[in-house]
């Protein structure tokens, strides 16, 4: 339960914000009946792959009734895009975090809320995909970019932590950390999203004070995992990833008090290939 003094962050990726909203309204399974009954404070969203027009006309019911939507487009139309919608109107909104390259490409955005009797910044990531680096030339460019990513946002990370300031970082990171994140780990070693660099990646925010919340409250367990691919019998057999998670500054990440993992009931009621994961902050 969230007391008039807490407050709870979600993350989604929502694999296309008009598919989400249509996908299942009609039998109330779609992403706005998910919204108006879970309410949370902050929802940060991931691949909305749409402009802020077309966002503001699908998500025009939730918006008709209270709630804010700030949002980074892609440059590359149907492509990516990151959102916030909040239950209350962020204090500065602010859009990437200072690349040349990535800045425009819908990856990254944060905002100012007052949540708590604080200010607490809320920024949804979507990372690079990536791929295992073949031969082939399009696995080579992603390779490489989600590289170059990960260069550049490790440092702006570093920085963000020294500020001190009250921060979530939440979205589709795009990298199981560990064994404990993925499924079939044994059969991706060599798949991107669980590449040696990758997880090492993570392991030097981690080492350097960032806080995995969901792993700290969950303990040394598999997953819980918040996505499963469309095909076969992965959403039925758990054949999971955790790839969703919050990264929690150290103060507020001692004021959580409760993260899941909103798993739709079954296969046929999702709106997204990935579940809705929640932190909340007492």
């Amino acid at each position: 339960m969230v007391t008039p003094s807490s407050f709870a962050i979600t993350t989604v990726n929502v694999n296309g914000i008009r598919a989400a909203v249509k996908q299942r309204n009609e039998n109330n399974h779609g992403m706005i009946p998910w919204l108006s009954s879970e309410l949370p404070d902050v929802l940060l969203m991931q691949e909305v792959r749409a402009d802020e027009a077309t966002a503001r006309k699908a998500l025009a019911s939730a918006l008709d009734a209270g709630w804010h939507l700030s949002m980074a487009e892609s440059d590359v139309k149907g492509r990516s895009g990151v959102g916030i919608l909040s239950r209350t109107a962020p204090t500065a909104v602010r859009i990437g975090f200072g690349s040349d390259e990535f800045d425009t490409a819908g990856r990254y955005l944060e905002a100012d809320f007052e949540l708590g009797g604080e200010t607490v910044t809320a920024a949804s990531l979507y990372l690079p995909s990536g791929a295992a680096r073949t031969e082939n030339p399009k696995d080579v460019e992603k390779y490489e970019e989600k590289v170059r990513f990960l260069d550049e946002f490790g440092p702006y990370l570093d920085r963000l932590l020294a500020s001190g300031r009250q921060i979530v970082i939440a979205g589709d990171w795009n990298i199981a950390h560990d064994e404990r994140d993925i499924k079939n780990w044994k059969g991706n070693r060599k798949n991107s999203g669980f590449l040696p660099h990758e997880r090492d990646w993570v392991s030097a925010r981690l080492d350097s004070g960032w806080v995995d919340v969901a792993r700290e409250h969950h303990g040394d367990v598999d997953g819980p995992y918040a996505w499963w691919s469309w095909r076969g019998k992965a959403f039925d057999n758990d054949a999971g990833w955790r790839i969703d998670y919050h990264l929690v500054s150290p103060a507020l990440a001692g004021r959580a008090t409760r993260t899941h993992v909103g798993r739709a009931q079954a296969y046929d009621r999702r709106w997204s290939d990935h579940a809705p994961v929640t932190a909340v902050f007492g």
